[in-house]
């Protein structure tokens, strides 16, 4: 099904998730202040996503980056139809969640995490699985029905300290997840480990086992693969997906797994190739690169994006052309 474009929004086929706010700042080892925070928050709003991770209720002796959830809540401007999630780890956050959205300014989606292997849930959420989904059952529960909830499975397509994963454990969890009643679900590539063919494996099971579950992918750049697995997923019939400005990202500052470059895949780099591609994003692309310009001026330094360095494809046009005449000729576009 093509989403529904958002009021006074470009038309889209696809559903991003910026991520730099969240998944990105993570990464960070110096606190953004919140006042920045916000107003990178507002900017992407009005580019066009849909869908903003804005923050996170971590426990700040382990991610300080987000101490300031709340605040950063409080003092962030609303976008009609824009989802604004905030991640949760425990019920406490979820807790924390329900006492923001009674005060008026709180997300209106919250994500709720489980990873596919024993070693990385005990690392990151100091859980095993089977804890973690009975505190997943309990989060739920506390939510009350209050919040869109987004599942997350992590190490979905591999996982850094046991290896291969089990596609048949990842539906298997996906199910499970989904008769909780969460109906939207990230499969993670958490430490970039995919690859197209595992891609389109996995999404196709996925979906042929819950067909009514709205998948979103995620995928970190590690190895250069992220923007490829991203077509293969669109291939496989996906249409959530999630980005960073400038490919920021990876695991928290404090808790550490996967070496080397951990990023997520530069949103400005996805949305021109969709847009090369034919595939609508919603996104505005004339201020695209000045947001990418002002999250290295928060952040201090060059970012990892290429579209950021090399512009636009300066070509859209003719590739707009040539799709449409192989469309009349009846050829693959």
């Amino acid at each position: 099904m093509t989403p529904t474009p958002m009021n006074n929004q470009l038309e889209r086929d696809v559903v991003l998730c910026e991520c730099f706010p969240r998944d990105g700042l993570q990464h960070e080892s110096a606190f953004l202040p919140t006042p920045q925070k916000v107003e990178l928050i507002s900017r992407i709003a009005d580019l066009g996503f849909e869908r903003v991770e804005a923050t996170s209720y971590s426990n700040p002796k382990v991610i300080p980056q987000f101490a300031d959830a709340s605040e950063v809540l409080r003092t962030l401007p609303r976008k009609e139809g824009v989802f604004y999630k905030a991640t949760c780890a425990n019920v406490r956050a979820v807790e924390r969640a329900l006492v923001d959205a009674d005060a008026g300014y709180g997300a209106n989606e919250i994500s709720l995490l489980i990873s596919a292997t024993d070693t990385h849930s005990k690392k990151n959420l100091a859980r095993t699985r089977e804890e973690q989904w009975r505190n997943i059952e309990e989060m739920i529960a506390a939510a009350q029905g209050r919040f869109r909830l987004i599942g997350t499975i992590s190490m979905a397509f591999g996982c850094s300290f046991e290896g291969w994963v089990d596609p048949a454990q990842v539906v298997k969890d996906l199910k499970r997840m989904f008769d909780l009643g969460v109906h939207h679900i990230t499969l993670g590539d958490t430490t970039g480990t995919a690859t197209p063919l595992t891609t389109r494996a996995l999404f196709n099971s996925v979906a042929d086992a819950i067909p009514d579950a709205t998948l979103i992918a995620h995928f970190h750049d590690a190895r250069g693969t992220g923007i490829a697995n991203y077509v293969a997923a669109y291939e496989a019939g996906v249409r959530y997906f999630d980005c960073a400005l400038g490919g920021v990202g990876g695991h928290p500052s404090k808790v550490k797994y996967g070496g080397g470059h951990t990023g997520n895949v530069a949103s400005e780099d996805l949305i021109d190739l969709f847009e090369n591609m034919g595939i609508r994003t919603g996104i505005d692309l004339n201020r695209l690169l000045e947001t990418v310009e002002a999250c290295e001026a928060a952040l201090g330094r060059e970012l990892d994006g290429r579209v950021a360095r090399s512009g636009l494809n300066p070509l859209r046009e003719a590739h707009s052309h040539a799709r449409q005449q192989n469309a009349a000729s009846g050829r693959p576009g």
